[in-house]
């Protein structure tokens, strides 16, 4: 998968000016074939202090490697549930531009909802893994952006990357306990006759 336009020249920026202060993952270059290393991602949590989530948003939600990296990675134990406190206190910011303006995100829009509706599921697996989920960085109409904007976008991005944890506030976190009948099934071949 390509990377889009913002995407590209946010990243872009970000290595040309940050370089070595930031670890760059690359899901869809490092994972052609979504057969993802969990503990190479896990060990690449664990040394980072916030968790940037950089790309578009596509259909309202995440793209599919994104999503099955979320799946697969924060996993119950070691994420969320008993036990799983590996990211608790970390800090998670989701950067991401849309197709449409900021008017088609509102009750009035296109959309029919605020962008927070459609967010809604990034701030609850925050929650749940005892991340502090920070205000998002939203570029509206991205298809319509001029490389002017982009530019400022990009820099933007990276001002507050250098200027972390500054601009965030004050850190609050909660972490819901879940049940231990609440996790997630696993199932294994089933053999024997019915």
């Amino acid at each position: 998968m390509a990377l889009s336009r913002v995407t590209h020249a946010l990243l872009d920026t970000a290595i040309r000016l940050a370089g070595e202060q930031i670890e760059v993952r690359d899901l869809y270059k490092i994972y052609p074939d979504y057969a993802i290393d969990v503990a190479a991602e896990q060990q690449a949590l664990e040394r980072a202090r916030l968790l940037v989530l950089l790309h578009p948003l596509h259909w309202y939600s995440m793209p599919g490697l994104q999503k099955l990296w979320i799946d697969e990675v924060l996993r119950f134990g070691w994420a969320y549930g008993p036990g799983g406190q590996a990211l608790r206190g970390k800090d998670l910011w989701l950067v991401t531009s849309t197709g449409g303006s900021a008017q088609s995100y509102s009750a009035e829009g296109h959309n029919e909802h605020p962008i927070d509706s459609f967010l809604l599921p990034y701030a609850q697996s925050a929650r749940l893994c005892g991340l502090r989920f920070l205000p998002p960085l939203l570029l509206h109409g991205a298809h319509r952006a001029s490389d002017e904007e982009l530019a400022q976008q990009a820099h933007l991005f990276v001002q507050r990357l250098l200027d972390y944890p500054n601009w965030c506030g004050p850190e609050q976190t909660s972490q819901p306990e879940v049940p231990l009948d609440a996790r997630p099934a696993l199932f294994s071949s089933i053999s024997g006759n019915s």
